[in-house]
């Protein structure tokens, strides 16, 4: 299990390096003048080229990556150019409110398209017509349509939530909820259509193995056939879903944030983006970046659990 555990954790390190590199590059190399875009396209030349000077965007680009790179080992992603704030704090105090909307989407699409799909699968009947329906319904409609109705119906028109802002669990836990139950509701919709699918496909070839009619054939109940064996090995391709799900969650919080006016990551990074504010972008492709590598680690490992198979692989 350690060798298991230092493969991942050595892949995930390479793919970090490799991400920060490429986000760096590309930022750069996009060929727009930042300094312009800091000052407006109305600052004279020289107030131009005073301000890349003392940014440093004179300096060959090899050596401006490895003095970001020896900063960011230590933790230290620089200062924001626009409001001159540490990266490290403004990422930090957003992550929270993006991490609190993903992670309650997933463990709510978990176990709900568990539940639907272990029933689609062993009943077979109304449930599974409307998985089916729901699906292809879900799939045709974007997440941020699906934000739009939610603030149109549920806040405008009836008036049961507000139709944006956001609501600190410290502050008030009643408002907090509040405050995310139309985000998540955006976010999950067709997310829980796509994972049950998974789950029923998974569930229906478990049925169909060999072992699950010698476990009948003991006089084992149904629901432990189906829950404690059948539903375990049918875990890891749903895991693997969820993981990328977990991924896709993150990009739609960025819209749906914007929609809901919610000052999380998603809101940081289009305003900074906007700006032009190199470094804060860069620290929130980092932290995003960690934060999928420690999630595909989780997942890896939960599978060597449930299947010792995955490890060997």
């Amino acid at each position: 299990m350690l060798r298991f555990l230092a493969r991942r954790v050595a892949s995930g390190l390479a793919m970090l390096v490799a991400i920060s590199t490429v986000a760096y590059l590309l930022i750069y190399l996009a060929g727009t003048d930042i300094a312009r875009n800091l000052l407006g396209q109305n600052a004279s030349e020289e107030a131009v080229a005073a301000r890349a000077a003392e940014l440093g965007l004179d300096r060959p680009l090899l050596e401006r990556f490895i003095d970001w790179v020896s900063g960011a080992v230590r933790g230290d992603l620089g200062t924001s150019w626009f409001s001159g704030a540490p990266v490290t704090d403004l990422v930090t105090s957003r992550l929270g409110v993006t991490l609190s909307l993903v992670v309650l989407s997933t463990l709510l699409v978990a176990v709900i398209a568990t539940v639907v799909g272990v029933l689609a699968a062993v009943r077979r009947g109304w449930v599974d017509r409307v998985l089916q329906v729901v699906s292809l319904v879900g799939a045709a409609i974007p997440n941020y349509l699906v934000a739009l109705l939610l603030v149109t119906i549920l806040a405008i028109q009836l008036q049961w939530f507000e139709p944006t802002g956001y609501v600190r669990p410290e502050v008030s836990l009643s408002g907090w909820a509040m405050s995310i139950t139309l985000p998540v509701v955006a976010l999950i919709i067709s997310a829980i259509a796509a994972v049950a699918q998974q789950v029923r496909g998974s569930m229906i070839d478990g049925l169909r193995q060999d072992y699950v009619r010698t476990l009948r054939s003991r006089g084992l109940p149904e629901w432990r056939v189906i829950y404690l064996h059948v539903l375990r090995n049918a875990a890891g391709p749903a895991l693997s879903v969820l993981a990328l799900l977990f991924v896709g969650l993150l990009g739609g919080a960025v819209v749906i944030e914007q929609v809901f006016a919610i000052p999380g990551l998603g809101s940081l990074s289009v305003s900074t983006t906007t700006q032009g504010d190199v470094p804060v972008i860069m620290g929130v492709v980092v932290v995003v970046a960690i934060i999928v590598l420690i999630v595909n680690l989780a997942i890896d490992l939960l599978q060597g659990w449930l299947n010792p198979k995955a490890r060997l692989s």
